[in-house]
């Protein structure tokens, strides 16, 4: 089965009543762990970003206390754990700030985890590419904002 684009999935919702849509949306709930997290979000913690930004890095904070240091290979798994989950919480927010945020954390507490980061050219890679993604979201940026962001980015 071929699934429909998402532009006639739009058209076909805006056409059903507003009972069989809450219907469809409980059934897509069931399915997916990432769809429920989502429409969580989207429901109860997207009015309020400054919150959801905070509750983000408190988990950061909480997961890389837990990383064990016993070996640097259990080290890159929670790294690359942690950063999925950044990955995801960006995905459902879509607001740029919030990326920028969240990144610019990841690689504050990534330098401060006492990991050698240098030592390893995937954790290098990895570090570098925060950076590169964090410049290219702050390019779409007002003006304004980017002047904040770039004294915090020139800190990494």
């Amino acid at each position: 089965m071929k699934a429909a684009s998402l532009n006639e999935l739009q058209k076909e919702l805006t056409t059903l009543e507003p009972k069989r849509v809450l219907k469809y949306c409980v059934r897509l709930m069931k399915y997916k762990k990432e769809n429920k997290e989502l429409l969580t979000y989207l429901l109860f913690e997207s009015h309020d970003e400054e919150s959801f930004i905070k509750k983000i890095k408190e988990e950061m904070d909480m997961q890389f206390s837990e990383m064990k240091h016993l070996s640097i290979y259990l080290e890159k798994k929670s790294i690359r754990k942690i950063l999925r989950m950044i990955n995801k919480y960006i995905r459902y927010s879509g607001i740029k700030e919030t990326e920028i945020e969240l990144r610019i954390y990841y690689c504050i507490k990534l330098k401060k985890s006492g990991i050698p980061i240098h030592n390893s050219k995937l954790l290098t890679n990895l570090y570098n590419n925060q950076l590169a993604k964090i410049k290219t979201t702050l390019a779409k940026l007002h003006e304004d904002l980017q002047y904040e962001y770039v004294s915090r980015l020139n800190e990494l």
